[in-house]
């Protein structure tokens, strides 16, 4: 009897060892570890070095800030557009990038506006009739024919900061004044009532690259949008993220 006893005591814990059974006093529940919010976002860092954009003056930083809105806007949209205002208007400090292809569509001067500066722009506003830029996060919406040709249509996406650019007719457009010639005049490009205007030769390949609903992000480094864009807030940083999953491409 005792032999059948610890023979039944033996079956006993090998089927409980089995089944995973654990008295509830000592049970440890293990919750999965989820994937990091930007995870598949984080593969797009790495055509900064691909493109070799250090080389063209936009800092990283930057960039990984128009990673962040991109991914919100519009991250079924292989286009990113960027207007660093950091730089002066003597640099092209415009670039499209298709962060599928890894290709830098253009890299081209850009426009700002009047009231925000002369070489640099350092003043700001969302005001009708400012005639200053708009920082934030856009929408790239419908092509029209203006005053200046094939232009495009945006949508300000931050409120206080961007959000009555439709009200205020910014759009994105060619312009005679934005070009190496004026620069040599003047020392400076022309200046625009807002719109972030580009050289005529380049306008209608941009607006086609980027029209309907692609993400455009207009840079600079504002203390006030810094702290206050909603788009920016996230306090997981993109960097960090990067060296965790080892930085490599997924496409």
């Amino acid at each position: 009897m005792k032999n059948v006893f610890l023979l039944l005591v033996a079956v006993a814990l090998i089927y409980f060892v089995s089944t995973g059974y654990k008295s509830n006093r000592n049970v440890t529940v293990v919750k999965p570890v989820p994937a990091p919010k930007h995870e598949k976002f984080i593969p797009y860092l790495d055509v900064y070095d691909q493109l070799q954009l250090s080389q063209t003056g936009l800092q990283k930083s930057v960039f990984e800030y128009a990673l962040r809105g991109w991914q919100r806007v519009s991250p079924d949209k292989s286009t990113l557009t960027i207007v660093d205002l950091s730089q002066p208007s003597t640099h092209k400090r415009m670039y499209v990038v298709d962060l599928i292809k890894k290709k830098l569509l253009f890299n081209t001067y850009v426009a700002h506006g009047q009231n925000s500066g002369d070489l640099v722009a350092e003043r700001f506003s969302n005001k009708q009739s400012s005639f200053q830029s708009s920082l934030g996060f856009y929408q790239t919406l419908n092509t029209y024919m203006g005053k200046h040709g094939l232009s495009l249509q945006l949508k300000g996406l931050e409120k206080g900061f961007n959000d009555n650019v439709y009200n205020r007719n910014i759009v994105l457009h060619g312009a005679d004044y934005v070009c190496e010639d004026f620069i040599r005049k003047t020392g400076r490009l022309g200046r625009s009532q807002g719109c972030p205007a580009v050289p005529y030769a380049d306008s209608k390949g941009i607006i086609q690259a980027v029209k309907g609903g692609s993400c455009l992000f207009v840079y600079s480094p504002n203390t006030d949008y810094l702290a206050k864009s909603a788009y920016l807030a996230e306090q997981t940083e993109i960097a960090s993220l990067q060296s965790s999953v080892g930085g490599n491409p997924r496409f």
